[in-house]
């Protein structure tokens, strides 16, 4: 009379449907978080990258000096390419917009540039921003002693989310 029935129940299934969904919302929380930092160890090492090769241009140019742009670097073989933001943002954006920063002057000494990539979760990066200068190359302030800038863009902002560094 009864016909033995095997399979799941609705029931079980829209449980174990549940289990699954909350531990993908888990798992994807900290997979954007893991990116996140992925983003900013990269923008911290193409600024070190971009201040490698403008070291090693001052070096081969005897007496450090400067002139042109950061394309210089390029074209003589210092650095393959500028980097660009892993989110594809490019221009002097360190004050409103996640990105990289650069101010060189057109001719100068090395003691003159400021390089910045804007972090996205300064919060949660205390240790490697304390490493930065927090330099404003708009006003000298918090900059190598006895320089004098003319342009540039803020590396000490409130809150400080601009890792900046120069010579």
């Amino acid at each position: 009379m009864f016909k033995n029935k095997k399979g799941f129940t609705l029931i079980e299934l829209l449980v174990v449907i549940a289990i699954i969904g909350v531990l993908a919302s888990i798992v994807l929380a900290s997979l954007n978080n893991a990116r996140l930092k992925s983003r900013n160890a990269r923008r911290i090492t193409d600024i070190k990258q971009l201040q490698l090769a403008l070291e090693l241009y001052f070096d081969g140019a005897g007496g450090g000096q400067y002139a042109g742009t950061l394309a210089t670097l390029v074209t003589g073989n210092y650095i393959p390419s500028i980097p660009i933001d892993p989110l594809g943002n490019t221009g002097a954006l360190c004050r409103t917009a996640i990105g990289y920063c650069f101010w060189v002057p057109a001719a100068g000494s090395r003691t003159t540039y400021h390089l910045g990539a804007n972090i996205e979760d300064a919060a949660n990066s205390v240790q490697l921003m304390a490493s930065d200068k927090d330099c404003n190359s708009g006003t000298g302030a918090g900059c190598t002693s006895g320089v004098t800038y003319s342009g540039g863009f803020n590396g000490n902002p409130s809150p400080d989310i601009i890792y900046d560094v120069q010579p």
